[in-house]
């Protein structure tokens, strides 16, 4: 794969960092960003030590118009990595009482986890679509972070499995007409990724991955040209079977595992 630039967003913490810190190296072009100034710049500094070349912008990837303007000032892209998201579950306001997702938890995570996504890859594709294709045919990569959740409907995360749910769809269909032009698109469909995100859940998270295991996953199915690239999959596979349940089944055993039980994840960031 050539990739001498590289925009990455959600860079200031998890598998944004992770990956950026991986990707970095003398005569690569790092664009970087994120919501946390100070974390952002810890990560700036770390990929510069490595020898890259790094400019950070500081931003939420719901501003649809800054978003449209940052991915189309990078004038190239070999690869963008749509890596920032929230998440968050249901809420149980005393025992007795029904489970519940707050309407503003709601929207918060589909305005980051599914409009955050495409604000990042549609101005994307605008931008490869002007490349030339290089030697292997390819004009860039985009790769977008999804979940094992986004294969479920799982009562713990409505919106969550909501919201990436979609986000497979899209980078997997879209990549099927993008192909053709040179633009490949990956899904990553993972389990629970060892990530601050990930550390405040107070369950436990079966098929568990260090983000240092994920990176080396989803940058060698970059490299394979894989659509969709999943990890751990006993756990995708399992849940693949546990959609095709009928729906009161599957919510039976969902409700009965301590995985995501309504008031065992931490409140989403709204702000």
């Amino acid at each position: 794969m050539t990739l001498n630039s590289v925009l990455i967003t959600g860079a200031s913490s998890g598998m944004g960092r992770a990956l950026a810190c991986a990707l970095a190296r003398p005569g690569r072009r790092l664009w970087l960003g994120g919501r946390n100034a100070q974390r952002l710049e810890a990560t700036a500094r770390h990929c510069a030590d490595r020898g890259a070349h790094v400019t950070t912008t500081l931003g939420d990837v719901t501003d649809r118009r800054a978003m449209n303007d940052w991915v189309r000032g990078t004038e190239r892209l070999d690869l963008v990595l749509a890596c920032a998201g929230v998440t968050g579950g249901t809420h149980l306001p005393r025992p007795g009482l029904d489970p519940y997702e707050p309407a503003a938890q709601v929207h918060r995570i589909v305005e980051t986890d599914l409009g955050g996504v495409l604000n990042t890859v549609l101005p994307a594709l605008d931008v490869m679509r002007g490349q030339p294709r290089g030697a292997d045919g390819v004009r860039g990569r985009i790769c977008a972070i999804s979940s094992v959740a986004g294969l479920v409907s799982f009562p713990g995360t409505p919106a969550y499995s909501a919201a990436k749910a979609a986000v497979d769809r899209f980078m997997v269909a879209t990549g099927g007409n993008t192909r053709r032009a040179g633009i490949l698109l990956s899904s990553v469909v993972c389990g629970f990724v060892n990530t601050p995100m990930v550390a405040r859940n107070s369950f436990p998270m079966p098929g568990l991955s260090d983000v240092d295991t994920a990176c080396r996953r989803i940058l060698r199915g970059l490299a394979r040209d894989e659509r969709r690239i999943v990890f751990p999959r006993w756990l995708v596979l399992g849940s693949r079977m546990m959609d095709l349940l009928p729906i009161r089944v599957a919510e039976t055993y969902y409700t009965r595992q301590p995985s995501g039980a309504p008031g065992t994840m931490p409140e989403t960031d709204l702000t």
